[in-house]
């Protein structure tokens, strides 16, 4: 990794020096950072004459739905795209997948900056509490997409950006209130341009919200702090923004047989005798700081880099029952030996990911180059706490067990879009990308020691072919993913192995007055893809295992049609196939002891869906008033990877309707009132859950979890703005 990250900077030293030297400060050139998308979001975005299905995302489109709830679920009517929710309506912990691939295998960046938490890759967006407030345009990008940087797009890619130019000055006031007692207070502000060289950009906010499942409460807190220097051909920025929730636990589902009687049972916190323990919470903060550095040396160059910390630490609390003191660490107590005591426990993270990110791009006439790459370390801290005062009769707090990660990643990339003729344009890119892990212990297995180490290289390559007003485009892309920190728990004998996916992607969009559309056919060809099989590993643990040959292969087709004047009709749709060729089942076999294993063909992915779908209906009768109808559906899901009948997530439709009425229009203020009804059929559904099953009295029974979405719910949005 030391010799990648000294290449990496030797090279685009050398550029910058070169260039430089060739450009002097005396060079005129038209084009100003100012006017720009900040480099560190063109290195990794795709543009339109690129060969990738892509989704772009304006702050306008982001304004009409940001209404209070999570990041996800301002993308969820996008192609391909699920969204879900633990307590039930959009606010605390949710999640997203795109193609059936779930959010450790999307790849998601601010600004460029990785995101995904470096162990886990998962997406915390609860972490960043009303992020969508200081975003200005997102780009998801379906399938492999173009290198990036940080975990490894495996299935999508999401780009948020905030470091776009505003020289004018700025004050909102939002205040939105919803079902489940849920509000949110969001307060941004931007002094313009100063002096023609600075400008400043800040925003707060509160978000509170009972959530619809039982004890699902939610308390978020957050900040967004921005300052930039703009010179002619050059700009300086600081970001620093954090984000404090404070969650009742709701992550762990509603049994099968509860949902038609106790549809918001919350089982967290019960294993207290009288009541739910009222303090089972996850309590997390997580602050960034984003230094960025954009210089355009000449007409044709360009660069770029950024370095970044991002510090998060937080714990989660749990009353456990009837506990083994011996995993516990306690003192000495005859009394603790004769029972099983309950206690109150907290598991701990602290972490500090930090790194840089680096590019220089070269534009001229036929030919744009974009070198870039970037390194990161996560140094995690994971402890176990016994908090005092404790109901057991401890003194002070005691730290049960401790164990320490640390993971380095650097890559650097080459991209080359190269315009053969006025039809066809050529698009090459090729990444190598480094991993190590060293793990010196887990929560159940202390004196496991892990050190791994990958070397992947992602090429990609396609055309993009124009003819009038319709653009061609195919793209093959490999991709390679490191297992995740639980997988690596699975003992010395049962190492996982890293993932590999060969993507093939084909579409072609096309502009015809009022009337856009296009479709985009996809076959995502995997190898060794880490699945759940039921297989219990060396510490007794369920384990995801290697699968020789999985797939998925889909249509997706988009169209867009302006009515008349006042009516816009927008809608997509997704068709699929996703298979596991083989794979073996391990089921708990209470009779005889051990698992039993069974075989399976051809069986559907986990949470895939055959079809998604979403259509919006926009009527805009004149500038005041604006009203859409949305539907999403999407089709049957299977809880597990064997396609059984009786482990399914049911289809559901969802329609929603949402107003916005320009109450107020003066040359200084604005406000703006947004009414949405969300889920306005009450329809009953769970778009995520989790099953188990094992052999008992010789028989298979099975229990199924489900995370229930709320029925019909009102939220009601008021933003003023000053000019």
């Amino acid at each position: 990794m030391a010799k990648l990250l000294g290449t990496l900077t030797f090279i685009l030293s050398t550029l910058c020096m070169q260039i430089h030297a060739q450009t002097g400060r005396s060079q005129h050139f038209t084009d100003s950072v100012r006017n720009l998308p900040p480099l560190e979001i063109r290195s990794i975005r795709v543009s339109n004459n690129q060969p990738f299905a892509k989704s772009n995302i304006n702050a306008s489109q982001i304004a009409q739905v940001n209404i209070g709830q999570d990041l996800p679920f301002l993308i969820q009517n996008t192609p391909s795209v699920i969204v879900h929710s633990d307590a039930g309506m959009g606010v605390g912990y949710t999640g997203i997948r795109i193609r059936g691939t779930d959010g450790t295998r999307i790849n998601v960046t601010l600004n460029g900056i990785p995101y995904n938490d470096a162990e886990s890759m998962s997406t915390y967006f609860v972490d960043l509490p009303d992020f969508g407030s200081s975003v200005n345009s997102i780009q998801i990008q379906r399938g492999v997409g173009t290198s990036t940087n940080g975990a490894g797009s495996f299935g999508a890619t999401i780009n948020l950006a905030t470091n776009d130019y505003k020289p004018k000055s700025y004050l909102s006031l939002q205040n939105s209130f919803g079902s489940f007692n849920t509000i949110k207070n969001t307060l941004q502000l931007g002094s313009g341009l100063i002096k023609n060289k600075f400008t400043i950009d800040g925003r707060i906010s509160n978000i509170g919200s009972d959530g619809y499942i039982d004890r699902a409460k939610s308390d978020l807190k957050s900040f967004y702090v921005s300052g930039t220097y703009w010179g002619d051909h050059s700009s300086l920025r600081l970001n620093i923004f954090s984000g404090k929730e404070k969650t009742y636990q709701a992550w762990y589902g509603v049994p099968e047989e509860m949902l038609l009687t106790r549809r918001t049972l919350n089982p967290a916190g019960t294993e207290k005798v009288d009541e739910p323990y009222n303090n089972q919470v996850d309590d997390y903060t997580q602050t960034h700081y984003q230094l960025f550095y954009n210089k355009k040396w000449s007409p044709y160059w360009s660069f770029s880099t950024a370095f970044f910390l991002t510090k998060g630490k937080g714990y989660y609390e749990e009353y456990k029952a009837a506990v083994n003191v011996s995993e516990y660490q306690l003192p000495s107590n005859p009394a603790w030996n004769s029972i099983n005591p309950d206690l109150i426990r907290q598991r701990w993270l602290q972490n500090n990911f930090y790194g840089q990110i680096m590019s220089v791009e070269f534009k001229k006439e036929k030919n744009t180059l974009t070198i870039g790459g970037g390194w990161n370390q996560y140094d995690g801290m994971h402890f176990g706490k016994l908090p005092y005062p404790n109901i057991i009769p401890i003194t002070t707090s005691m730290i049960y067990y401790t164990n320490d990660a640390l993971k380095k990643e650097a890559n650097i990339y080459a991209k080359w879009q190269y315009q053969i003729n006025h039809q066809w344009n050529s698009f090459i890119d090729i990444q190598y990308r480094n991993v190590s892990h060293q793990m010196n212990g887990f929560d159940h297995t202390p004196d496991l020691k892990i050190t791994r180490n990958f070397d992947f290289l992602n090429p990609k390559a396609g055309f993009t072919f124009t003819k009038g007003k319709t653009i061609y485009y195919s793209s093959i892309a490999i991709a390679h993913k490191e297992p995740n920190r639980d997988d690596f728990e699975a003992g010395t004998s049962q190492q996982p192995k890293q993932e590999i996916l060969y993507d093939w992607e084909s579409g072609f969009t096309k502009k015809e007055n009022a009337f856009e559309y296009g479709a985009n056919f996809y076959y995502m060809n995997y190898k060794d893809q880490l699945v759940l099989t039921g297989k219990i590993n060396d510490i007794g643990a369920y384990t995801r295992m290697n699968v020789p040959k999985s797939s998925r292969i889909g249509i997706e087709i988009e169209a867009s049609h302006k009515l008349n004047k006042q009516m816009t009709s927008y809608g997509n749709f997704t068709f699929s196939q996703n298979k596991i060729e083989s794979f073996t089942e391990y089921i708990d076999d209470y009779d005889n002891g051990g698992q039993q294993a069974i075989q399976h063909k051809n069986t559907d992915i986990t949470l895939s869906p055959a079809i998604t779908a979403s259509h919006i209906l926009s009527y805009t009768p004149n500038h005041q008033w604006k009203i859409n109808f949305t539907t999403k559906y999407v089709s049957k899901q299977y809880i597990d990877n064997t396609q059984n009948e009786s482990r399914i997530l049911k289809a559901y439709w969802t329609q929603d309707i949402s107003a916005e009425w320009k109450c107020i229009q003066q040359p200084k203020w604005n406000a703006l009132l947004q009414v949405h009804a969300l889920n306005i059929f009450d329809h009953l559904y769970e778009p995520n859950g989790y099953t188990y099953s094992y052999l008992y009295g010789g028989a298979v029974s099975t229990s199924n979890n489900y995370f229930p979405m709320a029925g019909r719910n009102f939220w009601v949005s008021l933003k003023i703005d000053f000019k």
